[in-house]
């Protein structure tokens, strides 16, 4: 009982490697989706549907979306065409495509059993919000602050990393 654990973690290690080995952002981040994708899987089976699903809606859904929209805007120019055109290949396409056949697989099987009496498959409990909750704000309460401020401090860099120096139109004529 324990393949679908080990198929989804497959699917995950391997994305994870072609995220890290993949030279085009694009195609990475294709690979980082379905290895996010795989990593919530990993999560509903161990018996965490709560974690299984912020994962799928904070960093599969948004977070990656927001990554490929900056990709796409950032590589403005007259070579886009022709990277276009090499992302509508199905040489780009297999592996992601492959590891998503193997994680529906696994999702198939799962809503196949029908029955939610052996669910967590490995878990003892499901573990709900209201138990995430409760942790996050009593024993790691520190832990929450600290990456709250972490958050915010890339957050401020990375706004005055990526902000554009208005230009004097004095510097203009004298340059």
């Amino acid at each position: 009982m324990m393949w679908p654990f080990y198929l989804m973690a497959l699917v995950a290690i391997i994305s994870t490697i072609r995220v890290i080995t993949n030279s085009n952002p694009v195609h990475a981040l294709l690979s980082l989706i379905v290895s996010l994708l795989a990593v919530a899987g990993i999560f509903f089976i161990v018996g965490a549907p709560f974690a299984g699903a912020l994962e799928i809606i904070v960093y599969a859904g948004a977070i990656m979306v927001l990554f490929v929209f900056v990709v796409m805007m950032l590589n403005l120019g007259s070579h886009t065409v022709l990277q276009e055109k090499s992302w509508l290949t199905s040489e780009t396409w297999a592996w992601p495509t492959a590891m998503s056949v193997i994680m529906a697989v696994v999702l198939v099987w799962m809503i196949s059993k029908g029955n939610t009496e052996n669910l967590p498959l490995m878990g003892q409990e499901v573990i709900g919000p209201k138990a995430v909750g409760t942790a996050l704000f009593t024993q790691y309460l520190l832990l929450v602050e600290v990456a709250a401020m972490l958050l915010l401090a890339a957050l401020v860099a990375a706004y005055h990393l990526g902000k554009r120096v208005p230009v004097d139109e004095d510097q203009k004529e004298q340059g």
